[in-house]
């Protein structure tokens, strides 16, 4: 870096518009550690102003300028999108640290020249900054899931709504680029605004497998009402968002005419977000339901601008080399190949994988991957030597029903069980071989028991009976057959209370 840790960082602001006033702040909490040193603008008047209003040394009409000056160490380019390449990389050929406003560019190819530029200076940080990174109650959100406070995520739906009405006033030049944007088919809410929200997504579960949705239009402009729908990768979590823009609305708040709130749904509790960029909910920004009753969390800062000072100190952190760059520029890639995925899949009307837009023929990919699982997922037809177990089926598998049985407490999950009693009687019907038998499992006070029926076990008290080959049992248990074809297809048989079924299921992980 250009300054040492003795130095205060020296940062140039390339574009001085309306989202400006929420970077500027966050270098007031870093005295003595970064400051405000130039600023740029196309507009001269502009320019000078928020060098004065900022306590900056310089103004710059023209960028290059302003990269030139060895007094400058970094720099954040808050410009247009289609104008982020060509600055970021400038900004790194000239030694430059940047932090780029999301999204990073307007399409891959671009951003991989992006991510080129910073590899060929990998002692310069390039990150790629969304508030919503660092807006409190999603950073918040994103403690509470990791720790398990809601158990397994399983559900996100996030409502963005815009309004007529409500918040500053926003110039018509910040109007005039993102008419731009949208005319080359960029929207200004899935694409632009939407990039928090993808991000948001992507924080709290995780990478994105695949996109579906519908993205419409009240005006011909504006990008709404929309609803985009995904899974994510390497797990059984789904997200949702919602997108409607009501020009009668008076949305309340400070910044922009626009809200959204967040519901995440886990097996064990519902947390909720209330708020972020306006105020339409008051009350706590944010409240836990426990699966018993609802807590307020009322110790979480709601302030929009507070992801934006958070933001600002991860990148002096980062070039002090302190912290992680976040968004790096391969996490604003795979955020903005969300974006593109989802501004596709309402195009072409079916389903889109993030992956495919690095393919050559991504329509080919697309079809060939659907096809691999549609058949992948098809139920197995089974003659009736394999459903006696004679030949090939899951008879093989019954000599180890027993065994997997017995170690099925190693899998208990006490947390996930909480408060949880139940007894269940598991029958293994002859297999393979394999004699029936018969199992009590017993959960009580938090911990699991197994006992076998011939021991005096009395049945009876049995909450749920599951009766189940041994065989395909122990394909379950061994992770060569899935519980759920099992049940499809008439092999695992619930009998009782069969939500405790469920319950079993996500104790044990079955």
């Amino acid at each position: 870096m250009n300054a040492t840790l003795s130095e205060a960082v020296r940062v140039g602001l390339i574009g001085c518009g309306r989202i400006a006033d929420l970077h500027a702040p966050g270098y007031a909490d870093l005295a003595g550690r970064a400051r405000i040193a130039a600023v740029c603008d196309a507009d001269r008047e502009t320019a000078e102003r928020r060098r004065a209003e900022w306590g900056a040394e310089k103004a710059y009409t023209d960028y290059r300028e302003l990269l030139s000056d060895a007094g400058i160490d970094a720099v954040e380019i808050l410009t247009p999108h289609r104008l982020h390449e060509e600055m970021t990389v400038a900004a790194l050929e000239a030694g430059k640290h940047v932090a780029v406003q999301k999204p990073m560019t307007i399409d891959l190819a671009s951003a991989d020249r992006m991510l080129a530029a910073s590899a060929r200076h990998p002692e310069l940080v390039f990150r790629v900054t969304d508030n919503y990174a660092f807006y409190p109650p999603i950073v918040r959100a994103r403690e509470m899931i990791r720790r398990g406070d809601i158990g397994e995520p399983l559900t996100l739906r996030i409502k963005f709504i815009g309004g007529g009405s409500g918040g500053w006033e926003v110039p018509a030049s910040a109007w005039q680029w993102r008419m731009q944007e949208a005319a080359e088919g960029r929207g200004l809410q899935t694409f632009d605004h939407g990039h928090h929200l993808w991000t948001t997504g992507w924080l709290l579960f995780g990478s994105v497998e695949r996109v579906a949705g519908w993205i419409d239009s009240l005006d011909g402009v504006t990008d709404s009402p929309a609803v985009l729908v995904w899974k994510c990768k390497d797990a059984r979590r789904y997200g949702l968002c919602e997108f409607a823009h009501a020009e009668g609305l008076h949305i309340p708040g400070r910044y922009y005419a626009n809200d959204e709130w967040i519901e995440i749904t886990g097996s064990r509790g519902i947390l909720f977000i209330h708020r972020c960029t306006g105020e339409i909910h008051t009350g706590p920004a944010m409240s836990l339901y426990d699966g018993k009753q609802m807590h307020a969390i009322t110790d979480v800062d709601s302030d929009w601008a507070a992801g934006f000072r958070g933001a600002t100190q991860n990148f002096i952190e980062a070039i002090e080399g302190r912290a992680a760059p976040m968004l790096s520029g391969a996490e604003g890639r795979e955020v903005l190949a969300f974006t593109m995925a989802v501004a596709k899949a309402s195009r072409v009307h079916r389903e889109v994988f993030p992956e495919e837009l690095d393919r050559k023929f991504p329509n080919w990919y697309a079809r060939r991957r659907i096809r691999r699982e549609r058949k992948a997922d098809a139920l197995p037809r089974e003659g009736w030597l394999t459903r006696l177990g004679l030949v090939g089926g899951y008879g093989k598998y019954a000599p180890r029903a027993r065994e997997l049985t017995e170690q099925l407490l190693e899998r208990f999950d006490a947390a996930e069980a909480g408060d949880w009693e139940t007894v269940i009687a598991l029958r293994l019907t002859a297999e393979g071989g394999v004699p029936e038998q018969r199992f009590l499992l017993r959960v009580k006070d938090g911990r699991p028991q197994l006992i076998l029926a011939e021991a005096g076990a009395p049945a009876g008290e049995a909450l749920m009976t599951a009766t189940v080959p041994a065989g395909v049992w122990a394909a379950i248990l061994s992770g060569n057959k899935r519980i759920e074809t099992a049940v499809l297809q008439g092999k695992l048989k619930l009998e009782g209370r069969a939500e405790e079924g469920l319950k079993l299921r996500a104790v044990f992980h079955l």
